[in-house]
């Protein structure tokens, strides 16, 4: 429903203001509707088949979502101004006004998708209390949200890849949501994880996407990659406690709770939890967790959802922030869900340094 008042809104608009002309209101017609049920098939058939017509029709699709966003805001916005020239008696001109709207919003469409497309690492320092002298100065890598699949590739996992080689990191974390939960050959999309060998190792958790259907597929092939799964356990790398726990226990108040106490954390030296989403922060903290690494949010990846996901998670959609002792960075990622796009937030490699 809400796709289709989405593409309904911006066809009414398109008409009403005499963008296409009335000659093609039929065809038009059609081609929205196509538009308007695409991208739910689209993704269904993503989750059973990889093949040149499945992913081309994903990608169609998936990008379209993002131009329909800016259209109905261009949509929404020529409306306000028609009723503020009316209420003022001013003469609009609605074809001119909408043509220069709805160009603003098809540039808007491409510099997001640019954008998207361009990774940036961000640097931070964390201090920790009670950090063993060896991890003083030491560097952790976080990624998230790769959401690989029909839009993000081999090509792309390789990019990733590379830029943690050149920033040498002594360990790597990633929050989740490596995979878009499509049919995809996971052989190869791991394969790239050989060549990075961080000496500290490479530590994984699996996000909602890696859940929606049965995560052994994906868990495995990171195994045979060399990569460490975290399964709701705790390890002690050089006196540092890493936990990590997957999507579906971590959403979980009393299993998250339960595996945290199992895990037998010593607070007397700092933690680190390993998790997909930066909630349920009251448990974590009261667990005695120093700092807690998670992603998902995607910051809102796209303008309005910008400020919605900052509305529902507050100052902890994005960034490096505290809830009581605990610290907490959440990563906005560095793929996109649905439209590759990107407005208002940046894709990121993230290079920790302890203190």
């Amino acid at each position: 429903m809400i796709l289709l008042t989405g593409h309904w809104v911006l066809y009414q608009t398109l008409i009403t203001f005499q963008v296409i002309p009335d000659r093609y209101h039929s065809i038009s017609l059609v081609g929205f509707a196509f538009l308007a049920f695409s991208f739910i098939p689209a993704t269904l058939l993503s989750f059973r088949h990889s093949n040149f017509w499945v992913r081309g029709l994903y990608k169609l699709s998936a990008t379209w979502l993002g131009f329909l966003n800016f259209g109905f805001l261009a949509s929404i916005g020529l409306w306000i101004l028609s009723g503020a020239g009316w209420l003022a008696g001013v003469q609009f001109d609605r074809l001119g006004s909408a043509e220069t709207l709805f160009g603003l919003a098809i540039a808007m469409g491409w510099v997001s998708m640019i954008n998207a497309a361009t990774i940036r690492v961000r640097r931070i320092k964390v201090n920790l209390p009670n950090l063993p002298p060896s991890w003083k100065g030491r560097t952790a890598a976080l990624i998230s949200d790769l959401h690989l699949g029909h839009v993000r590739g081999p090509r792309f996992i390789r990019r990733i890849v590379t830029i943690l080689a050149r920033l040498k990191p002594d360990l790597l974390f990633i929050a989740g949501d490596l995979f878009d939960g499509a049919a995809v050959d996971v052989a190869e999309l791991v394969q790239p994880w050989k060549k990075l060998t961080p000496p500290l190792g490479i530590y994984f958790i699996a996000g909602n996407h890696e859940e929606f259907s049965d995560p052994n597929r994906y868990l495995d092939a990171l195994k045979q990659s060399g990569i460490r799964i975290l399964n709701n356990e705790k390890t002690i790398v050089e006196e540092m406690q890493i936990v990590g726990v997957h999507y579906r226990d971590a959403a979980d108040g009393r299993r998250l709770g339960a595996i945290l106490e199992q895990a037998g954390l010593n607070r007397n030296r700092p933690s680190i939890l390993l998790t997909h989403t930066p909630e349920l922060l009251e448990i974590v903290e009261k667990a005695g967790i120093s700092l807690q690494l998670a992603g998902h949010t995607h910051a809102g990846q796209l303008f309005p959802f910008t400020w919605f996901v900052s509305r529902i998670y507050g100052p902890f959609a994005y960034g490096l922030n505290r809830f009581g002792n605990l610290i907490v960075y959440t990563s906005c990622g560095a793929g996109t869900w649905g439209a590759p796009m990107r407005l208002g937030t940046r894709p990121e490699v993230v290079l920790i340094r302890f203190e």
